[in-house]
C-alpha cells in the first residue's frame, strides 16, 4: 500500500523560499509519474509540477523559473523547491503517484495522494 507524507509547509513572507517533502513508503520513487498539486482556498485543485519517469520535468506556467520538482532515491522522497514565492501561490499542497508512468495534468491520472502540507504567502 502507497503511502505519501508531505511536509515542510508553512506562512512566509512574499519573495520567500519553502521546499516541500513528500515521505514515500510502499512504493520506489522513479517507476510512475510523480507530481505536486495544489488546491487554493475556493478554488479547484490543479497540477503544478511533474516528474516523468525519465527525469523530465514539466511545470504549470505560473510557476515556472520559481519552482523545482525532484526525487531522491536514497530517502523515497519527492521534493517541491519554491522560490520568489507569491500571495497567489497559497494553497494546501498534494503529492501524488500517478498510475503509470506517462505524466498528465489531470488529477484522475493519478492513484495515491498524501494528505496535504499548507502553503500561506503573505504580501
Amino acid at each position: 500500500q502507497v503511502q505519501l507524507v508531505e511536509s515542510g509547509g508553512g506562512s512566509v513572507q512574499a519573495g520567500g523560499s519553502l521546499t516541500l517533502s513528500c515521505a514515500v513508503s510502499g512504493y520506489r520513487v522513479g517507476s510512475r509519474c510523480m507530481a505536486w498539486f495544489r488546491q487554493p482556498p475556493g478554488k479547484e485543485r490543479e497540477g503544478v509540477a511533474l516528474l516523468h519517469i525519465l527525469d523530465t520535468t514539466a511545470y504549470a506556467d505560473s510557476v515556472k523559473g520559481r519552482f523545482s520538482i525532484s526525487k531522491d532515491y536514497a530517502k523515497n522522497t519527492l521534493s517541491l523547491q519554491m522560490n520568489s514565492l507569491k500571495p497567489e501561490d497559497t494553497a494546501m499542497y498534494y503529492c501524488a503517484v500517478g498510475r503509470t508512468g506517462g505524466c498528465s495534468w489531470s488529477f484522475d491520472s493519478y492513484s495515491d495522494w498524501g494528505q496535504g502540507t499548507q502553503v500561506t504567502i503573505s504580501s
